[in-house]
């Protein structure tokens, strides 16, 4: 497996970096020799989603995707129209920053069964994806761990978003890998090798478990802080065919807190010697 001893397939996800705005982070990001960026939605509010495409453009950055989508289970039908409404809006926020997908935090509804949440999770990214597809915008599924199955999202396994891709059958949508999500689960090696089978692998995200954590939400590691597999995870990635950006998402009080220069370069070794 290649070193990373350049930059060139490194994304930072704008969350991971949090206290920037959108320029600072685009300013920053190119000064650091970064080369992809992953826009979190709220960081585009109030903004032109146009000049902020060519900012990012100018910078010599690639947008490798928007962050998020999805959270399509509801109690009421009303709620469910309002969020296809919503990732409908996002569709079009995307095709305007030159995103070429959405990363889809599917949902749960603490009040229905995990089998309807996957129901309507089917039947939301079923009615997006035609919208999406004539965008230019692709939709990749993230499977989140099962800590978040109550209300984040009902889609906790890769074998579970392994189905639910071949249910779909569409080519406009794929798969996002996040070890801080999946790095426990036995048969990840085997379901990204399924994955990969299918070409089907869209984004691959990267940051580490902490051994105690403070927050499951808010205090992921930087890498090499925490117990997860990460190069073995990245090898299976890379040994099913995908050759895409390493995206480092991280959310963390703790690094937040920090001067966001310094936490960057952090990030930057960590990427060269761990991810």
């Amino acid at each position: 497996m290649k070193e990373l001893t350049n930059l060139d397939r490194l994304c930072v996800h704008t969350i991971t970096t949090k206290p920037w705005s959108i320029e600072e982070s685009i300013e920053q990001y190119a000064r650091a020799g970064v080369k992809g960026i992953t826009i979190w939605r709220d960081t585009l509010e109030n903004r032109d989603r146009r000049l902020i495409r060519k900012k990012i453009k100018d910078a010599g950055l690639e947008v490798v995707s928007i962050c998020r989508g999805g959270f399509f289970p509801k109690a009421t039908a009303g709620e469910r129209e309002r969020a296809i409404d919503d990732n409908l809006a996002l569709i079009d926020e995307a095709a305007e920053v030159g995103a070429p997908h959405i990363v889809l935090v599917c949902g749960a509804e603490p009040t229905i069964s995990l089998a309807q949440s996957r129901h309507q999770i089917m039947e939301g990214i079923s009615r997006i994806n035609s919208y999406a597809r004539d965008k230019g915008v692709k939709l990749a599924i993230e499977p989140l761990h099962p800590m978040y199955a109550d209300s984040r999202s009902a889609v906790n396994t890769m074998e579970q978003a392994n189905d639910m891709w071949e249910q779909l059958n569409s080519k406009n949508i794929g798969i996002a890998v996040d070890i801080y999500h999946l790095w426990w689960d036995p048969h990840l090696q085997d379901e990204i090798k399924r994955a990969g089978a299918a070409d089907s692998i869209m984004a691959f995200h990267t940051c580490d478990w902490k051994n105690p954590t403070t927050d499951f939400l808010l205090d992921r590691g930087l890498m090499g802080e925490g117990i997860a597999p990460i190069m073995e995870i990245r090898s299976w990635v890379e040994d099913a065919g995908f050759k895409g950006f390493i995206e480092v998402e991280i959310f963390s009080e703790y690094h937040w807190k920090k001067d966001q220069k310094i936490f960057l370069n952090e990030v930057i070794n960590a990427y060269r010697q761990f991810a």
